[in-house]
């Protein structure tokens, strides 16, 4: 019999039970030792205070030391999480400098003790940590080009949610009112795919180049969203000023709730995207004359078959105080199926995009990309819930559960910053989309159109083209209230189309303005034609470029 066992092993067994250490308990010496180097306990120690409560002889330093653990380690409960950590509780405990670990009832008591106060210094102090040290060493943030050669950083503002099981209980008037645990934390509200009666929402800021969190607030049911919204613009100002970056040039990629004029006042100041809802701007006239013009482009996904129409509408005043913005709108024919996003009328789905986004950098096309390229933010949602899970209960109260949200981001940039001190990379670019091709004469220009314009006067003492007004239906009126209706597209040579608008010539024989109006006035045989030129949009050569790092490969060199 042939043995393939090496003589130079020597195996040992023993009779007492010797436990392995956890695996992640290597990665939590890494983050101990690299927060201690830079003073984070000490600072956390002095700045996070707060009342003793009935959690014994403990400080706050031990109740988030076991909340760091609890976010490296992975384990699906607390439950869990003591169960493997409790054996090697005092080398644990004495990675933060401390000698005892708290019991689980004893952090249950701390976390309902918390209010807003520390809550908010441990946010500053996570902050602080994440603005202390350049990612790389160049102290580059990755960034988009335009095709103007303009450098944006593009933060994503966008909502999760937890939803939570409850059991159904007699309501009843000879029985009291019923007491539910998560009260305090969650409330009924819209769940989406997710099982429950009730659901807590937060709303999470990255920076979608690095993959940094800068700050997560959440509230029962549907959530504050502006108030959230308020507080995550100021945590992205304290960011812009320690990378000295200009706000006008941080793109914020808002999620569609955000669509309302009223809270696009609240993003003053920033340059942004968003899908909008509200579709009273489809009745608006400037709007409706662009629709019945033609479209600037067409967009189509190459996952779908799906071909959209763009319509450019440079300044469509949108909400109750009349703020102009850069208006997108879609079109596409509606299907067998209602369309989940937009509103359907006649037959054709109208999906709105806001921005203030300049027309020499982004044609329509590029606006509509970027902001459907915040699909790559879920997927970063999905690595924090496999890595991280930080929307799980920790705490039956609101600020516990903040406090626990905030130890888990602040560990996933740990991870991110020590990843790229184990496997530096430079940051790549990526043509997001490519230059636009020099048009072809008598071709469709790639870029769109610039608003509509008309010719300029033709002969003294004349009505001139800028005297019939564009109107809601796609006709013109004349300056005796007579329609002029498009009978004519043409091309020109250097890409403008020309839309000839005609009269009927039963109006003008009769018009009491002929004689101002018709080269020759009554002795003119034909009706009067007046023509709008869509020129095309003058935009940068340049192609969009992003640039980025990649979203995994750091983290998980720490988690090797």
């Amino acid at each position: 019999m042939t043995s393939i066992a090496d003589g130079a092993v020597c195996i040992q067994t023993a009779a007492e039970s010797a436990l392995a250490t956890p695996s992640w308990f290597g990665e939590a010496v890494l983050l101990t030792a690299h927060l201690r180097k830079h003073g984070v306990f000490h600072q956390l120690q002095e700045q996070v205070r707060c009342a003793r409560r009935r959690f014994g002889r403990y400080d706050v330093i031990d109740f988030l030391a076991v909340l760091f653990g609890y976010a490296v380690s992975g384990e699906r409960t607390l439950q869990e999480y003591y169960e493997r950590l409790w054996p090697f509780a005092i080398p644990f405990v004495a990675l933060f400098g401390r000698d005892q670990l708290p019991s689980r009832s004893a952090l249950s008591r701390f976390l309902a003790a918390l209010t807003e106060a520390p809550v908010e210094a441990l946010r500053t102090l996570f902050l602080d940590d994440l603005l202390a040290r350049p990612l790389t060493a160049d102290q580059q943030t990755g960034g988009l080009g335009d095709r103007a050669g303009n450098a944006w950083v593009v933060i994503d503002i966008d909502g999760t949610r937890e939803a939570a099981r409850q059991r159904a209980v007699p309501q009843t008037n000879d029985l009291p009112p019923s007491f539910r645990r998560l009260e305090e934390v969650c409330a009924p509200g819209y769940t989406g795919r997710k099982r429950g009666e009730v659901v807590r929402t937060r709303t999470v800021i990255s920076q979608a180049h690095s993959s940094h969190w800068l700050g997560s607030f959440g509230n029962r049911g549907n959530g504050r969203y502006r108030d959230e919204l308020r507080k995550g613009l100021a945590a992205i100002g304290r960011y812009l000023t320690a990378h000295h970056l200009d706000a006008t040039h941080a793109l914020l990629r808002l999620d569609g709730q955000y669509g309302l004029g009223a809270v696009l006042s609240d993003v003053a100041g920033f340059a942004f995207v968003t899908r909008g809802k509200d579709y009273r701007v489809l009745d608006h006239p400037l709007s409706q004359a662009r629709l019945h013009l033609p479209p600037d482009q067409f967009q189509q996904r190459p996952e779908s078959q799906l071909v959209r129409s763009l319509y450019d509408c440079p300044q469509i005043p949108v909400g109750p105080e009349g703020t102009s913005y850069r208006v997108i709108v879609a079109t596409h024919p509606a299907g067998t199926k209602p369309s989940p996003v937009g509103v359907t009328r006649a037959g054709v789905v109208y999906e709105l995009f806001f921005t203030n986004l300049p027309q020499h950098g982004f044609t329509a096309g590029d606006v509509v990309e970027v902001y459907l390229h915040r699909g790559a933010f879920e997927p970063t949602l999905s690595d924090e819930d496999r890595e991280q899970d930080p929307d799980r209960w920790c705490s039956h109260s609101a600020w516990g559960q903040e406090c626990w949200q905030v130890i888990a981001q602040w560990t996933w940039n740990l991870r991110l910053e020590l990843g790229h001190q184990l496997k530096p990379q430079p940051v790549r670019t990526t043509e997001f989309a490519p230059a636009l091709p020099l048009p072809a004469p008598y071709t469709a220009p790639a870029s769109g159109y610039a608003p509509p314009a008309v010719g300029s006067a033709w002969k003294s003492a004349r009505f001139a083209s800028q005297d019939f007004a564009l109107q809601p239906d796609g006709s013109l009126r004349c300056p005796a209230d007579q329609p002029l209706t498009p009978h004519e597209h043409r091309r020109e040579a250097d890409g403008s189309l020309r839309v000839v608008y005609g009269a009927s010539i039963h109006s003008c024989r009769s018009c009491r303005l002929r004689e101002q109006c018709q080269w020759n006035g009554a002795a003119t045989a034909k009706p009067r034609q007046v023509s709008v030129l869509l020129h095309p949009l003058r935009v940068g050569p340049a192609p969009l470029l992003w640039r980025d790092w990649s979203r995994r490969v750091h983290r998980r060199a720490c988690l090797r």
